[in-house]
């Protein structure tokens, strides 16, 4: 009997790990916003595990409105590289492969998309100005010729690619499958996963017939540093990240030993130097923006009347507006931040450097000059010297017209340690 449990255990155990193995494992990414840096090493380090973890295909859920040049080259090569099969898919309805967005699609063994998507308008954009004619040109011809090596690669239409370059053409999923540049339409994952369950899928020499019946889905998620720099590399976030350790910066400069002001605006402009990094910047804009921080501490030490911190709201104005030049709404700043954003700044300088000019006119309280104007009481005759009480104190005084023994007379000059006085006007 104790053989007979034992061979039967055996029998259960390997049947369990047969079952297990058998079981196809499918890695599953998300990719909703700019395609960055960050966006870049997420994938790439999917691809990585998927290749690590033996699963049969990764599958990249995708809407972009572009991004990057760079980063789309580094993505465009971890899929190349991949052992793993990748799809992509443009989902849900009403999503996009824009820009980068589409080169990516095209890249991915399998691209599909959902009834209600777009792809295209991948035209090259320059940052920081307009380039002359012949570097323009040649921007595009390599743009294109890119986009037509990726589409031959992948068997699609080279054609319509083109057209998606040089036209910057955006055709919807139906146009797109029937162009010829995607595989299959899916309303959503349940949907493509039973599309491609049994679709064969040529790798160079190699034949893979794909299995996703009873798959088991693997969530690649982004990493906490890779989520936090993902939201830092966002243009408005780097933007207020930058404004806010100016600020910090200006109260520390401006009140030393504040500590706290300092500290946070430090960590704040080191964080918005990633993004900076990250992100297609003009240094003329740069450049204003520090000219304004610096005319701004100008103000709090010489007295202009406000012309030195107008002069630092206009430069920091046109810095703001030239700092991301590019043409692509997701790597500039939003009109509505920007304009809050340099309204508050401005503002809060406007207001600081109001209650200064108060300070400066206001009448002094103290001192020599404090006495000069305040009333007292004559403490004895004055004719023309005496003595006066004035704030609690007792001053030695004198005075050009006589003034009896507790009279009200008022400061008129501080000499030394006496006090010039005069009695108050009788009517």
């Amino acid at each position: 009997m104790s053989m007979l449990r034992a061979v039967l255990l055996l029998f259960i155990l390997v049947c369990t790990v047969t079952a297990s193995a058998a079981q196809p494992r499918i890695g599953v990414v998300t990719i909703n916003g700019p395609i960055n840096p960050v966006v870049a090493d997420y994938l790439r380090r999917s691809v990585d595990k998927a290749q690590q973890n033996g699963e049969q295909l990764l599958l990249v859920e995708m809407d972009t409105p572009g991004g990057l040049d760079t980063a789309m080259r580094e993505i465009v090569k971890s899929l190349f590289g991949s052992r793993v099969p990748v799809v992509v898919h443009v989902a849900p309805s009403g999503a996009r492969a824009a820009s980068a967005g589409a080169v990516i699609a095209l890249a991915a063994d399998i691209c599909a998309m959902a009834p209600g998507t777009n792809i295209g308008a991948a035209h090259p954009v320059s940052m920081g100005g307009k380039p002359d004619p012949v570097m323009e040109g040649k921007i595009l011809n390599d743009a294109e010729a890119y986009m037509e090596g990726i589409a031959v690669k992948r068997g699609r239409n080279p054609e319509l690619a083109k057209r998606m370059v040089r036209e910057s053409i955006s055709v919807s999923a139906e146009k797109a499958l029937e162009g010829k540049v995607v595989d299959l339409l899916a309303a959503d994952r349940s949907d493509l996963l039973a599309k491609l369950d049994g679709w064969r899928l040529q790798r160079g020499s190699e034949t893979i017939t794909i299995r996703t019946a009873g798959a088991t889905l693997v969530s690649h998620e982004m990493t906490t540093r890779e989520k936090i720099l993902d939201v830092i590399s966002n243009p408005n976030v780097a933007y207020i990240l930058m404004m806010l350790g100016i600020l910090g910066l200006f109260f520390e400069l401006s009140t030393p030993g504040v500590i706290v002001p300092g500290v946070l605006g430090a960590i704040c402009l080191i964080l918005s130097s990633y993004a900076l990094q990250t992100l297609p910047i003009n240094f003329a804009g740069i450049l204003l923006i520090l000219l304004a921080l610096i005319l701004f501490f100008a103000e709090t030490q010489i007295v202009s009347h406000g012309v030195l911190a107008i002069g630092g709201i206009v430069a920091l104005l046109f810095g703001s507006l030239l700092l991301f030049p590019s043409p692509e709404p997701a790597l500039r700043i939003s009109r509505g931040v920007l304009f809050s954003t340099v309204a508050v700044t401005g503002g809060l300088f406007i207001f600081i450097v109001s209650r200064g000019i108060q300070v400066h006119r206001r009448r002094p309280t103290t001192g020599n000059e404090g006495l000069i104007g305040e009333w007292g009481l004559a403490d004895t005759d004055l004719a023309p010297e005496g003595k006066v009480a004035v704030h609690g104190e007792y001053w030695d005084a004198w005075s050009e017209q006589p003034v009896s023994r507790g009279e009200r007379v008022q400061v008129v000059d501080v000499e030394g340690l006496r006090l010039k006085v005069r009695g108050e006007e009788k009517r």
